[in-house]
């Protein structure tokens, strides 16, 4: 009663004394054994309770003192102090878990070696496993398997862990305990870079078939967040930036997180486990090494009905070539019958043959000789023909055997490429979901695009051709090339009217030897010319003194041999191109 309250109360599960009544009821004498406790505790509780509600954890080893007492009791028994007491309780814990479906619980070899090679694994140590075989062939009671009390003095024993400290087999411990009942895929240090101040912080993340979730530090006291995985959740790697190296993110539908590893191994390992914690979630299982012990039971249950069926054809091969030498013996005696004289030639040692019988046949018996004679002949051929025929069955046998270690074999692969394959399937699927978002997101930013330019007003299409806009950028090119030429063009063509427009400067006053012309023309040409020598050379001395200086001193050193003359200043010069 005492033991069934503190389960109903540890597994949260409601109080039903009247149950533990009515079930031994009818056996309320004596001692309750173990055999009798269990359909109850099957029934009433365990069946009851959900898989969340049963925390493996120190609080359970609280609410149940007497499972640890009985582990301190045996390991003080044994003398030897390898595994300290909360580590036979986590023993104790993967003892159950990893134990047959029935009982008294019993750990088979193969699950034993599987548990010691994963702690020896922790440890970087190597498992011997002729050790082990060495172990379970001289206790032969340990060949159906290893109970939990067995299984503790074996590990205690020091036998598979000699010369290997107990802190660092306590932590080999606790790390297989964190892996295999608490379902924590993977677990260490990395850096995380924050969603609103977009800084660099190193955080202890924890990696679990549901969620990731990070503390401050290892001891997991200050839970700083988590991420929700779901099928939809995906890993990518991302170059090296920020002064962060290996770096990967993860995105979810609501937010992409980005962290970065130690190193590009610890990089490849989390995004490996990652992409096992969505595949699991997209597979609707909740613990690996569930599905994991399930696939080594049956991988169990495999061999050990293709061990009976090996059996079961070599006895029916027994029985048949044992039929048959009864069959033989059943006609030889039917021979020895038929001829009484050669019954007693045979009788005393039959190890004589029968070429013997024959002769003895031939000088006792001779009017039956014949006819004995042509029976053992017979009987000889058919017992040839029937080792004949067994041998060939046996061969035939053999053959078939071998072809269905192949075909098993055959499909041992062909299931093997067909879950590559629906791997393969996945990925494509995923590719091509992934591609078609992206499609989709790149017709809607179009088909904004085309809107945006549908709605956008014609008043504007010029100035955004004028200034170099993308929408018009092919004709902005063709229009400024055009602009540039014709800029050139005006450029030319004012230094050509700047030349053709540069006014006549003042010569020379040409001599007229000839005397002609019109006398009263003269003196109202030389007046003009003289205004309009004293304007340019207004003009040239305030525009340019040192051009005046430079066409004075040219003058003088021109006219050097002339002599000067009042009317010089009237001489007007030819323009010259």
């Amino acid at each position: 009663q005492v033991l069934s309250h503190n389960l109903y109360t540890v597994l949260c599960i409601p109080h039903d004394p009247v149950a533990l009544e009515e079930h031994f009821r009818d056996d309320d004498d004596g001692p309750v054994s173990s055999q009798g406790y269990m359909p109850y505790l099957n029934k009433y509780i365990l069946d009851k309770v959900s898989p969340l509600a049963i925390p493996l954890q120190p609080a359970v080893s609280q609410a149940l003192p007497s499972l640890v007492q009985g582990c301190q009791s045996q390991l003080q028994g044994s003398g030897l102090h390898i595994i300290s007491h909360q580590d036979a309780f986590k023993l104790w814990c993967l003892f159950n878990f990893l134990s047959e479906d029935k009982y008294p619980l019993v750990m088979v070899p193969d699950e034993v070696e599987y548990l010691l090679k994963k702690i020896c694994t922790a440890m970087n140590v190597e498992l011997n496993s002729c050790e082990l075989d060495d172990y379970f062939s001289q206790e032969p009671e340990a060949q159906g398997g290893l109970t939990v009390w067995q299984f503790l003095d074996m590990v205690n024993s020091g036998r598979f862990l000699r010369g290997i400290e107990q802190e660092a087999v306590s932590m080999a411990v606790e790390e297989v305990y964190q892996e295999v009942i608490e379902d924590v895929l993977k677990q260490g240090y990395l850096w995380k870079r924050g969603q609103l101040r977009r800084n660099w912080s190193e955080r202890w993340f924890t990696l679990k078939p549901s969620v990731l979730s990070y503390y401050m530090s290892e001891e997991r006291k200050e839970k700083k967040g988590s991420i929700t995985l779901d099928k939809h959740c995906c890993v990518e790697v991302l170059p090296d930036r920020d002064g962060k190296r290996c770096m990967f993110c993860v995105k979810t539908s609501s937010r992409t997180y980005e962290m970065s590893a130690s190193d590009t191994r610890q990089r490849q390992e989390w995004t490996l486990a990652i992409q096992t914690a969505i595949r699991l979630q997209a597979e609707g299982k909740k613990s690996l090494h569930k599905d994991l012990k399930q696939k080594r039971r049956e991988q169990r249950e495999q061999r050990e009905q293709r061990k009976a069926a090996k059996e079961e054809e070599t006895q029916r091969l027994k029985q048949l070539q044992e039929e048959k030498e009864r069959k033989l013996q059943g006609g030889l005696e039917e021979v020895l019958g038929a001829c009484p004289s050669l019954a007693t030639m045979l009788l005393p040692p039959v190890t004589s043959g029968l070429p013997g019988a024959l002769r003895g046949l031939g000088t006792r018996d001779r009017g039956s000789a014949p006819l004995c004679r042509k029976r053992i002949l017979e009987l000889e051929d058919m017992r040839e023909r029937l080792q004949e025929a067994l041998q060939q069955e046996v061969k035939a046998r053999q053959d078939e055997e071998s072809v269905r270690y192949a075909q098993a074999r055959l499909l041992a692969e062909e299931e093997e490429k067909l879950k590559q394959l629906m791997k393969l399937k996945e990925e494509q699927e995923e590719y091509i979901i992934k591609t078609q978002r992206e499609k989709q997101v790149l017709k809607q930013e179009m088909e904004n695009k085309n809107k945006w330019k549908e709605n956008f007003p014609q008043s504007c299409v010029g100035p955004c051709r004028s200034a170099g806009s993308p929408l018009f950028s092919v004709p902005s090119q063709v229009a400024q090339r055009k602009l540039r030429q014709a800029s050139t063009n005006v450029k030319h063509w004012n230094v050509q009217m700047n030349r053709l427009m540069h006014p006549i400067g003042p010569g020379d006053k040409r001599t007229n030897v000839s005397g002609g012309g019109f006398a009263g023309y003269q003196p109202f040409l030389s007046q003009r010319d003289s205004s309009l020598k004293l304007r340019q050379k207004a003009e040239d001395k305030s525009s340019d003194p040192t051009r005046d200086n430079s066409k004075e001193n040219v003058s003088n050193g021109g006219n050097s041999g002339v002599p000067s003359s009042p009317d010089a200043d009237t001489m007007v010069t030819e323009p010259t191109n």
